[in-house]
């Protein structure tokens, strides 16, 4: 029998994860030859690469030869980069510079996942061009990544993305679904942010978003740079909340808003909404509905299960 086996290649980093694993998907469902790596969760699916293990990461990039690199790997949790700078600065940018060295050496694309928290927050919407002005150390180590992507290899790109959710093995993995709990378990009154701004994303549109740049990029050199993507419902946390009560049929009544700056834990920007007119003008990109992806996300971790048989059946 014939089989087709896609000559184009393409390498995930940190496909373990929430992000990593929608990216996987989407390019093994469309005909790319998708390896991923992870670390501590990756066996037996994915290759097991210490990003810090500069003759590892060689080694897999070049008996590999992807065409495309997505890195999604990184310490994301703003906390954690606080509590550990050191750690976090090795994966946020010195593997990412080491990576981006390694895509240039076999002629890979590489694409950065960077973060809206490089912007302070205060005159949104952002453009690729706007300067950034991190407010911690997470925003400040990614920025720092960027650099130095761009810096060893000159035909990168970078997508800014904001805050994602999506299909989770634990509520944990996200900061929208985490929230779930508090949602659910309406007995007890919980405070909700209702002060910061968010975006919420969904990953599998950030990964449509990688494997159209990637497929444009193929046909086109001049795609490289910077670029943002985002959901485009504004919401803060407490609105998020809400919405998701609404689309299970819960109660909100015992969410309560608290619109004061957070003061405590890393500092936050107020608004880092990410203008993505030059994805858009590429025609690449696509957003599902908060309430449908949230609903989607998260049906699986609801305790009613009677809810759960009226809607399914």
């Amino acid at each position: 029998e014939d089989v087709d086996i896609p000559s184009r290649r393409v390498l995930i980093t940190g496909a373990t994860g929430l992000l990593g694993r929608a990216v996987f998907k989407e390019f093994s469902e469309n005909n790319w030859n998708a390896v991923g790596c992870g670390y501590r969760r990756a066996r037996p699916r994915f290759e097991q690469v210490n990003l810090l293990d500069s003759i590892a990461v060689h080694d897999i990039i070049h008996d590999f030869q992807p065409h495309v690199i997505v890195h999604c790997a990184a310490e994301r949790r703003p906390d954690v980069v606080e509590s550990r700078p050191e750690a976090a600065a090795e994966l946020n940018v010195a593997a990412s510079g080491n990576l981006a060295k390694e895509a240039a050496a076999v002629g890979a694309f590489l694409i950065y996942i960077s973060t809206d928290y490089v912007f302070d927050g205060t005159s949104p919407p952002y453009k690729e061009t706007d300067v950034p002005n991190p407010l911690n150390l997470y925003g400040k180590t990614k920025l720092e990544g960027e650099k130095a992507v761009l810096e060893n290899n000159e035909g990168a790109a970078i997508l800014r993305i904001p805050v994602l959710y999506g299909e989770v093995e634990r509520l944990e993995e996200s900061a929208v679904t985490v929230m779930f709990d508090k949602v659910q378990f309406s007995n007890k009154s919980a405070n909700m942010d209702h002060w910061q701004q968010r975006f919420p994303t969904n990953v599998k549109d950030v990964a449509t978003v990688c494997r159209e740049l990637a497929e444009k990029r193929m046909l086109d050199p001049s795609v490289k740079g910077t670029f943002h993507w985002s959901g485009n419902e504004q919401m803060t946390k407490y609105e998020m909340a809400c919405a998701i009560a609404d689309a299970f049929n819960l109660p909100s009544s015992h969410l309560r808003p608290i619109t004061d700056c957070p003061v405590v834990g890393a500092l936050r920007p107020r608004n880092a909404q990410l203008d993505c007119s030059k994805l858009e003008m590429l025609g690449i990109g696509q957003r599902t509905p908060f309430r449908a992806g949230i609903k989607e996300s998260l049906w699986p971790f609801l305790v009613d299960k009677r809810w759960r048989q009226t809607v399914f059946h």
